[in-house]
């Protein structure tokens, strides 16, 4: 299979399996807005902040690194894998034992204390599961992590379900995360041997060598949590646990798909990186390709919500959200930017700009930090949503400007008027029929977007037939 098909494949599984993981993953917002309120979902929100943190002070740029150095012509894969994944699991149960010192120092009731050290065991089980992800990524196999967690969330709706049933208390709704993790990483684990036998590796002058190459990357995590999740963590102090859960219905669903941007990302940086410094076609080649599918998908989405926000807040969270609207209606565009930051990102990674990407994000939080410190007091989650905007739209316009400059990559998205005027139409007829039936409203207006692409001959036929194709095909050539 050459490497269209694979990245194709991968992406179409992926895609399947991570679409169906946060279906599930808005079933189980939905019982538990339905089952905890505003005020117990909001502590709900508050803790998986948490899990963020904890992933993010215990990152170190470990996984980034390990993709792109396994990918390396002639790496040494069983020395890299085996050193990293000790060293991620020392770093996890570190954290896990801080863990109840963190908590302390902040104006939680207990139970939200107690279901915070619980997320810390999760996070030994997850963190050291995404240090492996790299594995899969190198070898075009992401379809593996994608049914690990998949079969995890499935577990775990199970769970949420059996807790709401039997009336069980909010740390049993909390557990449900642990045992999402701890399956996800036993299967990834278990597969990963597969494609590369390892074991624990005690190298620490090998571990200082590593963490000195990727450290940038690990600042770049603390600083990404900083203006990806501190709005809810300073709403949980500053505000009430009712808006924490009014704002966070809505982040839930910019957060649930922006998996997908992460992972076309990911399937696509091992080759970026490969090819970024030998190979400048087909660099540019992968690059502009995975561009424009991002301007596909981006088009549609935020016209989508900017017409049926009101039915998808309803449809999870109930109606006791309904504010909950006009927050997802300034975050789709927050949602936009992350399609494109994360693009913008791998590249600078691939072309060992990490520092550079580092000042980027150290602004863009200190920017976020500031303001949702002066704004949040008086505006609430309605700034927070702003705020969450404004700095992700910042990073994505100076990591572009950074991948121009400095690596001479100035991204094109061949056929971009037709996927614009093939959106307009598809707003036109939101606003024609805004009064169908939700259901019928969304995959009807979804069709015309895509006959539409399909007239417009966005996506060209040979794209199609090289993929799918089983003759030998131009190696970088995405859809």
């Amino acid at each position: 299979m050459v490497i269209a098909r694979k990245i194709a494949y991968n992406v179409a599984f992926s895609s399947f399996s991570k679409i169906l993981s946060t279906i599930l993953a808005l079933v189980s917002i939905g019982l538990i807005t339905r089952y905890l309120g505003q005020a117990g979902f909001g502590n709900y929100a508050t803790v998986l902040a948490f899990l963020s943190f904890f992933t993010a002070i215990a990152d170190l740029g470990l996984y980034s690194t390990v993709t792109r150095e396994i990918s390396r012509p002639g790496a040494d894969e069983e020395k890299i894998v085996g050193n990293i994944f000790t060293l991620r699991m020392i770093i996890s149960l570190v954290v896990l034992i801080l863990s109840p010192v963190v908590v302390f120092f902040f104006p939680y009731p207990t139970e939200v204390k107690e279901a915070i050290i619980i997320v810390a065991l999760s996070f030994l089980f997850s963190s050291s599961y995404q240090v492996l992800n790299g594995i899969f990524q190198k070898n075009l196999a992401m379809d593996r992590v994608a049914v690990a967690e998949l079969l995890g969330k499935i577990v775990q709706v199970l769970f949420i379900f059996f807790a709401i049933k039997f009336k069980l208390n909010f740390l049993w709704i909390i557990s449900s995360l642990l045992l999402n993790m701890a399956l996800s990483f036993f299967l990834v684990y278990f597969w990963s041997k597969k494609y590369i036998s390892f074991s624990f590796k005690f190298d620490i002058v090998y571990w200082k060598k590593f963490v000195k190459e990727s450290y940038p990357l690990g600042i770049a995590a603390i600083i990404s949590f900083i203006y990806f999740k501190i709005d809810t963590i300073l709403l949980s102090v500053l505000k009430t646990s009712a808006e924490v859960g009014i704002y966070n219905v809505a982040y839930k669903v910019i957060e649930n798909i922006s998996f997908f941007p992460a992972m076309i990302a990911g399937l696509v940086f091992p080759i970026m990186a490969k090819n970024i410094f030998s190979d400048k076609k087909s660099f540019q080649n992968i690059s502009d390709k995975t561009f424009k599918v991002f301007w596909i998908f981006v088009i549609p989405l935020i016209i989508g919500t900017m017409f049926l926000s009101g039915g998808i807040v309803e449809l999870i969270g109930g109606k006791g959200f309904f504010a909950s609207s006009v927050v997802l209606r300034i975050l789709i565009f927050s949602l936009g930017c992350i399609f494109f930051g994360n693009f913008f990102n791998v590249i600078l990674i691939s072309g060992n700009k990490q520092k550079k990407l580092m000042t980027i994000m150290a602004i863009a939080a200190i920017f976020n930090v500031s303001a949702n410190l002066i704004f949040i007091p008086r505006y609430s989650y309605l700034a927070a949503a702003i705020i969450s905007t404004a700095t992700e739209l910042f990073v994505t316009l100076a990591a572009f400007y950074v991948a121009v400059k400095d690596l001479g990559y100035f991204p094109k998205a061949e056929k971009f008027w037709a996927i614009l005027l093939s959106g307009a139409v598809m707003a036109v007829y939101f606003f024609i029929f805004s009064k169908m039936n939700f259901f019928l409203l969304a995959f009807s207006g979804t069709a015309v977007y895509i006959v539409f692409i399909w007239i417009f001959k966005v996506v060209k036929t040979q794209e199609i037939t090289s993929i799918i194709s089983k003759k030998e095909t131009a190696q970088y050539e995405l859809p």
